[in-house]
């Protein structure tokens, strides 16, 4: 069984009804990134980033996946599959994907400020200034924010490097580290690009899907049989 791994961002989740940065009528559009999104914001005011997760984590509580979601799940009948997500919500594994990365963290998750783990599963439950882990840390989302280091690139970089297959859907390709992780490929490894923008990529061979994450995967399914 060949092994496709799939790179998705946050194109693939707003089918679904979830907002990605770049969304001008969003969540995101009422904060700057810098307060909400960053680990500078967070020693700033702790209080604001729990507020705008907790929203966040009561909205994605709702949101169920969509058909682009289910597809790449069902992909598993014929392929060794590994999700690396940019995504922070569940929608992956609610779709029933079984082997899941995610580079940004999760935010059903929680953990001490300054401490990695334990990483505690909190569901959509809200955190509170107050909630302090088993060391007596304050919590915080399980998320990486901008200034701070990736844990999951390395593992993500070996995913790629030894995939038959890569598929990109629902990511420009402009954000890193992620972006680089198409460098990691083997030759000759076909790429495949679900976006409903352009992308131009000048490095290697790809076939590009011009169309939304639920009717683009409708199209890369047609190719499966050429591909398995």
């Amino acid at each position: 069984m060949k092994k496709l791994a799939v790179l998705s961002g946050a194109g693939v989740s707003k089918e679904s009804g979830i907002n990605t940065f770049r969304d001008s009528d969003g969540m995101w559009e009422q904060y700057p990134v810098e307060e909400v999104a960053s680990i500078d914001g967070w020693y700033r005011n702790p209080g604001l980033v729990l507020d705008f997760y907790n929203a966040r984590r009561r909205d994605i509580r709702d949101r169920q996946p969509n058909e682009a979601h289910r597809i790449i799940a069902a992909l598993e009948k014929d392929f060794d599959v590994t999700v690396i997500t940019q995504n922070i919500d569940d929608l992956h594994e609610k779709a029933g994907s079984t082997r899941v990365i995610h580079l940004h963290g999760e935010i059903t998750k929680a953990r001490g400020e300054n401490s990695p783990k334990p990483v505690y599963d909190i569901g959509y439950n809200d955190i509170h200034l107050g909630d302090k882990d088993s060391r007596g840390e304050q919590l915080r989302p399980d998320i990486v924010w901008f200034g701070e280091a990736v844990p999951m690139i390395e593992p993500a970089a070996e995913i790629v490097s030894e995939c038959d297959i890569l598929l990109v859907i629902g990511t420009s390709l402009v954000v890193y580290p992620a972006a680089g992780l198409v460098n990691y490929i083997k030759d000759g490894v076909p790429v495949f690009l679900v976006d409903p923008n352009p992308i131009h990529v000048s490095y290697r061979l790809y076939t590009q899907i011009q169309d939304v994450a639920t009717a683009g995967m409708r199209k890369f399914l047609t190719l499966v049989p050429e591909l398995r």
